[in-house]
């Protein structure tokens, strides 16, 4: 049965993903998953040019995924904390239900791959530091802030925070959820924040 345009692509994406999961994190060649799609390499290049545009094909669907919700977080909700609260949340969880992407995330899927690949990864976190910096911006306007509140340093306290617990997953061999203890953390992270907070 032949398969609609566009959707080989995906399936291409979603085994490459997959095999991502294994804890070992072998190096993973284009044979191997030409192996595991029942096709020839040959198959796999006639929908991308290349290894490292499968690679770039995940990154833009993390991107997509995490931002088509940050984009929606930060339009819905107006305070500033809970602003962060949910990116936390959601970065954790996307972590959590997507093994293959974390290890995309931390950049051990990338070792020995195309440079331009780790670069688009800290562009990404860049942005998201940059979200989370301008949700600190708003708690700012709506709690009594220090006049020397350094918004940056929050952002990204915040930001190694979340790619503290990527790392602890995957090299847990995915035992240790980056979910586990955030009810317990999140109050630990916001009075940080709010330390901030207080007569100029």
């Amino acid at each position: 049965m032949a398969t609609k345009p566009g959707e080989r692509r995906l399936q291409i994406l979603q085994t490459l993903a997959e095999m991502l999961e294994t804890p070992k994190g072998e190096k993973i060649t284009t044979a191997a998953l030409a192996g595991k799609l029942e096709c020839s390499e040959a198959a796999l290049y006639r929908h991308f040019a290349s290894k490292a545009q499968m690679f770039e094909g995940l990154i833009e669907f993390i991107e997509q995924s995490l931002f088509g919700v940050i984009n929606q977080i930060t339009g819905e909700e107006q305070r500033g904390f809970r602003q962060i609260e949910l990116i936390l949340g959601l970065l954790l969880n996307f972590a959590q239900k997507n093994r293959g992407m974390t290890r995309v995330l931390i950049g051990d899927a990338l070792v020995n791959e195309n440079e331009r690949l780790q670069l688009r990864i800290n562009a990404l976190l860049d942005k998201v530091e940059a979200a989370l910096k301008q949700a600190l911006r708003i708690a700012a306007t709506q709690e009594k802030f220090k006049a020397d509140a350094d918004f940056g340093a929050l952002a990204n306290l915040l930001r190694c925070y979340v790619v503290g617990r990527w790392e602890q997953y995957a090299r847990s061999g995915f035992s240790r959820e980056p979910l586990a203890q955030w009810s317990q953390q999140w109050p630990m992270l916001y009075f940080a924040c709010l330390s901030q907070a207080g007569d100029a």
